[in-house]
């Protein structure tokens, strides 16, 4: 199977020229991926396919990282299709993260780890030497990658994933107790508000705001508690 995957992804890379994300499948729905994971778990190899092709793309956006000259794109996707069928074949609920996330974190350090074992058959060359350019022609040391951490799409990833854990959560509380948490913080693309500017547009006094905004945190946290 990883040969057949590894050869259709060289047919993508002579049809057209280079790695574009548009080329793989589309992600799969939350529906569908929570299918396919509730198969992969018993032991269905279609949903492990599944999940495999569908989160391709996901190992394009991370080769970038790595090789935004394009010089080693081929290598990268085969090695980064490696960790994401690791990533596939170990992960498991007790991760307690989404699936693509935990993915992305396999593909990446499966990158890592061949950037390492390279330099180490090179002469255990120093993680301060060049490993590409970026678009800017500004060489580009695995150290700097290692520090930047793919702060892009694995933050995006886990920040995605706090996302739907806070909404899970704040059903718990009252229209009102809802509303004043995410003008004060910001949540569901609302401007950041001061409790005074609260208290001024729902007429009610600022220390009322704030013993909701309190009440309705520790709402959250319990919750929050009682299932991780």
């Amino acid at each position: 199977m990883l040969t057949f995957l590894l050869s259709l992804l060289k047919g993508f890379s002579l049809f057209t020229g280079s790695y574009s994300v548009n080329v793989f499948p589309e992600p799969l729905s939350e529906e569908k991926e929570n299918k396919c994971i509730e198969g992969l778990l018993n032991g269905d190899k279609d949903s492990r396919n599944k999940l495999i092709e569908h989160n391709l793309r996901l190992v394009a956006h991370i080769v970038k990282k790595f090789d935004s000259k394009g010089s080693m794109t081929d290598d990268l996707i085969s090695i980064g299709t490696v960790g994401l069928i690791k990533g596939i074949d170990s992960y498991s609920p007790e991760k307690n993260t989404k699936i693509t996330t935990y993915a992305a974190r396999c593909i990446q350090n499966e990158i890592l780890m061949h950037f390492r074992t390279t330099k180490k058959m090179n002469g255990d060359v120093s993680l301060s030497d060049s490993i590409g350019y970026d678009k800017e022609g500004n060489e580009v040391s695995l150290i700097d990658v290692v520090k930047d951490e793919s702060k892009d799409i694995l933050d995006e990833l886990h920040l995605q994933d706090l996302i739907e854990k806070l909404n899970k959560y704040m059903a718990v509380l009252t229209p009102r107790e809802r509303k004043i948490l995410e003008r004060r913080y910001g949540l569901n693309n609302q401007l950041e508000e001061t409790q005074k500017e609260i208290s001024k547009s729902m007429k009610i006094s600022r220390s009322y705001v704030s013993r909701i905004e309190k009440r309705a945190i520790t709402k959250i946290l319990k919750e929050f508690l009682k299932n991780e």
